[in-house]
């Protein structure tokens, strides 16, 4: 006798994943990158610091509020349609019914029973039925402007803070290199647990970040360097 069982997929958290996963990347490149770029002019520890915490704070801001509008604009056209599907349902039932029919004959359905399927869902939740099918909107891939937010700005912060930390830990004649190194070990890691927790490749999840951000970091140590003076 053969049991259900549940089945976990990963589709579900890709709101919140996409949002955490651009965060901590961002945090880890773009403050790293400034730190390098601070440093390689020869700055002093107390500047380096004082623009790597510029950076995690108006980073960490930015994105809130850069996910928040752009999802927020998501979530605005999601709702638009929405609307409109429910004009069409109260003003033409008929249409609507035919018009879900045809996206489940086109699916492969037999065109009576594509009707059918079309009448029951109809009935049991009309607006659902045409959000899902018609318009590929549904609870898990909906918009979230206030998580993604939330998830982009924490996570940004917890990023900027690792190349920061090395920053404190290590002489300052060292400070290149070993947050050039610590980062990109800190990009491995992102890589992998983004992959683990997304369900993806995990070599080519690493390669990715890794690459990216160790060009980013050469460029701006390059951009220092042609700086090579002290910062006061």
């Amino acid at each position: 006798m053969s049991r259900l069982h549940s089945e976990s997929h990963t589709i579900g958290r890709i709101g919140w994943l996409r949002a955490a996963v651009l965060g901590a990347n961002d945090g880890i490149v773009s403050t790293a990158s400034l730190i390098v770029g601070v440093a390689a002019a020869a700055a002093d520890k107390p500047a380096i610091l004082l623009a790597g915490s510029a950076g995690l704070v108006a980073g960490a801001l930015s994105m809130a509020a850069g996910e928040y509008v752009s999802v927020s604009s998501q979530s605005d056209t999601e709702n638009a349609d929405l609307d409109r599907e429910r004009r069409e349902l109260r003003d033409q039932p008929e249409f609507e019914l035919d018009e879900l029919a045809a996206t489940y004959a086109q699916r492969g359905l037999a065109p009576d029973l594509a009707r059918e399927v079309a009448r029951q869902l109809t009935m049991h939740d009309a607006l659902g039925a045409h959000a899902r099918d018609e318009l590929g909107i549904s609870d898990l891939t909906t918009a979230r402007p206030l998580q993604a937010a939330l998830a982009s700005a924490g996570t940004f912060a917890v990023g900027a803070a690792l190349p920061m930390l090395v920053v404190l830990l290590v002489p300052a004649d060292a400070i290149v290199s070993s947050v050039i190194a610590a980062s990109l070990i800190f990009l491995a890691a992102l890589g992998f647990m983004g992959a683990r927790v997304g369900g993806s490749p995990i070599l080519k999840s690493i390669v990715r970040v890794v690459f990216w951000g160790a060009l980013a970091m050469a460029v701006t140590a390059g951009v220092g360097s042609l700086f090579n003076t002290k910062v006061v």
